[in-house]
């Protein structure tokens, strides 16, 4: 008796059900299904909608391979997770069966990332040729329906995706986010929550900024003092903090079961108070300077002639590679203004083989490239629109001969920059880059000189100086980081604010939903 009236309690709460249904609410027509964010590479609408309701199943295919199975169960699972809170239904998971959701793995041309979504009456399909792109196309379906379908309790509905095909790709493999803990020290569940805001709109880079003059956040088990004394403070002097190596496989499993990639970064040879502070001998002098809790740049240099400087190194990378499943690990390499060019250029020549000679791929700020990249090396450019021609120039010759490059223009996608001069948080220092300067430039042709090829990806940097709760990463984020993945996946055909506008106002609904509180800006058109 006790189990059929929870059943009862639970029908109830659910809202419409297919027999009695309440009728939907004039307002409730499907979202078009090029509304979302980013815009998708081909959008043919037409046919009658799908209506989500309590009979609906999610059917997966893994095209017989066990491996692939699991993986599309595993994203089954995932899309539950987000529809059973909202619509109060029960959506069973099944390889059986026809109708309903369907995801399934299949050859086709799709790339790694790319998928096909279709919605008629009797079903909604995607299609892949590999787990990610089924996962995108769930972020896709998310944004299909309605915002409330975020929240964690039973919502009204309908529950309705209209119909048409909508068939992507992203643009470019690389497209990243960058949250600075070093600044400010930010803990594995806010690291947590900031992956599922990327993972939304198919981000699938988190850079985690891992050391700087004011923290060091990993745990090294060959340099115990690390961690536990230079992680110990923060900009203004807080408690500061660290990852255990445990914490941090568990930022890098959740990220992966999005999608997302971390990529650690280690900044030197400047940046490096917060390691100076702790080991005496990797000063030239031997001294310790004391912890540092300012904002000042520029003004720390691991000591390039000393063996045991290279010695630190080795034992860095090494222990971060072997924690680190992904392809790459940043050496930073930027604002080395202790450093002279020659200890610079010889620091960056002795350090990039040792990051290859464990596996990984280097990337290291762009002024790598006034050393000599190793070849495979990514320089990520974080210089202005007015960067002197000079500097653009050396990082075009670098991309000329083979240098791939990320692009995160400091005055377009950085996303601490304040959005006006009343913004409450942020710095000002390469100007005030509001929604539509953050959103209206193209990757491809944005660099004089740089092959368009040469372009990897897009990435948008989110420094900490100011920034202490997880309420000021989302303010400083959004609405810019939704522009900066746009950037990176869609068609460069699809670029034009008079119409992204109008897509990006449609996802306020959504983050308020969300729980995401996010600037309002005037340039956009927001819904009452």
């Amino acid at each position: 008796m006790t189990r059929l009236l929870g059943s009862l309690l639970l029908m109830a709460a659910a809202g419409a059900t297919t027999m009695g249904a309440a009728p939907a609410p004039a307002h409730a027509a499907a979202t078009p299904l090029d509304r979302v964010v980013p815009a998708p590479a081909s959008v043919t609408p037409g046919g009658s909608p799908y209506r989500i309701t309590r009979g609906t199943r999610v059917r997966i295919d893994g095209s017989g391979s066990a491996s692939g199975s699991g993986e599309v169960r595993r994203i089954a699972e995932y899309l539950t997770g987000v529809l059973r809170p909202s619509t109060g239904y029960r959506l069973p998971v099944t390889d059986h069966g026809t109708g309903g959701i369907r995801l399934r793995l299949a050859e086709g041309p799709f790339g790694a990332e790319g998928y096909r979504l279709h919605s008629g009456p009797a079903g909604i399909t995607l299609t892949a040729s590999a787990p990610a792109g089924l996962f995108h196309g769930v972020q896709t379906l998310r944004q299909l329906l309605p915002a409330s379908v975020e929240k964690r309790t039973v919502q009204p509905g309908p529950w309705t995706v209209a119909g048409g095909t909508v068939e992507d790709r992203p643009r470019y493999g690389y497209r990243g986010a960058m949250l600075d803990v070093s600044r400010h020290f930010f803990g594995v569940s806010q690291v947590k929550r900031y992956i599922d805001q990327l993972a939304l709109y198919k981000i699938n880079e988190l850079h985690l900024h891992l050391s700087d003059d004011q923290g060091w956040r990993i745990a090294v088990d060959s340099w115990p003092r690390l961690a536990p004394y230079g992680g110990s403070t923060e900009v203004g002097g807080g408690p500061g903090g660290y990852y255990t190596k445990a914490d941090y496989r568990e930022i890098v499993r959740y990220a992966a079961a999005r999608y997302v990639e971390v990529v650690p970064e280690i900044d030197m040879p400047g940046h490096t108070d917060a390691a100076l502070a702790s080991y005496p001998e990797l000063n030239c002098d031997g001294i310790a300077p004391p912890l540092y809790t300012g904002t000042d740049v520029g003004f720390s240099s691991l000591c390039v002639p000393k063996q045991v400087t290279y010695d630190f190194v080795d034992d860095v990378i090494r222990e971060l590679a072997a924690l680190t499943p992904g392809r790459y690990l940043h050496i930073g390499g930027d604002e080395a203004h202790s450093t002279s060019h020659a200890d610079y250029v010889t620091f960056m020549n002795k350090v990039q083989p040792i990051v290859t000679k464990y596996g990984k791929t280097v990337i290291g700020w762009h002024q790598l490239t006034g050393a000599t990249p190793v070849p495979g090396a990514l320089a990520q450019y974080w210089g202005l629109d007015g960067t002197s021609a000079a500097e653009k120039a050396q990082v075009a010759k670098a991309a000329q001969h083979g240098t791939g490059l990320i692009l995160s223009p400091a005055d377009r996608v950085y996303l601490d920059m304040k959005y006006s001069k009343d913004t409450k948080l942020g710095l000002e220092w390469a100007g005030l880059v509001g929604v539509k300067r953050s959103y209206d430039w193209d990757p491809g042709s944005y660099l004089p000189g740089a092959p368009a090829s040469a372009v990897k990806g897009v990435e948008a940097p989110l420094w900490s100086e100011t920034l202490t709760t997880s309420a000021d990463i989302e303010y400083m984020a959004f609405p810019r980081l939704a522009g900066a993945a746009e950037l990176g996946w869609s068609p460069a055909a699809t670029h034009d604010w008079d119409t992204y506008k109008v897509r990006l106002a449609a996802q306020g609904p959504r983050w308020d939903a969300l729980g995401i509180g996010y600037f309002r800006s005037p340039e956009v058109p927001w819904q009452d």
